[in-house]
């Protein structure tokens, strides 16, 4: 079994910065990607950014030029950095990793709430 545990978030004023952090760990596997979905209350989880082993990264034009996806191979670590900050980005952040098998794995979210 796969764990993934995030860590980072919390409250912030618009215009803020925040940066998350998502570690793997468990049993022998090798990743493909990583990636950060949010959900915010009454809606469906959405991509936020994806990174794979060949760190080619994707973003949702709504954080683009706002958010830094980047990958710590060695650590099997995921951050996000997160600037400029608006209130609709408040939601809970939920760090996933696809392995080289296609198998899914998604760590339990944290909660970013930005205020106006």
């Amino acid at each position: 079994q796969v764990q993934l545990v995030e860590s980072g978030g919390g409250l912030v004023q618009a215009g803020g910065s925040l940066r998350l952090s998502c570690a793997a760990s468990g049993s022998i596997f090798v990743i493909n990607a990583m990636g950060w979905y949010r959900q915010a209350p009454g809606k469906t989880r959405e991509l936020v950014a994806t990174i794979t082993r060949g760190d080619s990264t994707n973003y949702a034009d709504s954080v683009k030029g706002r958010f830094t996806i980047s990958r710590d191979n060695a650590k099997n670590t995921v951050y996000l950095q997160m600037n400029s900050l608006k209130p609709e980005d408040t939601a809970v952040y939920y760090c996933n990793a696809v392995l080289v098998n296609g198998y899914q794995f998604w760590g339990q979210g944290t909660q970013v709430t930005v205020s106006s």
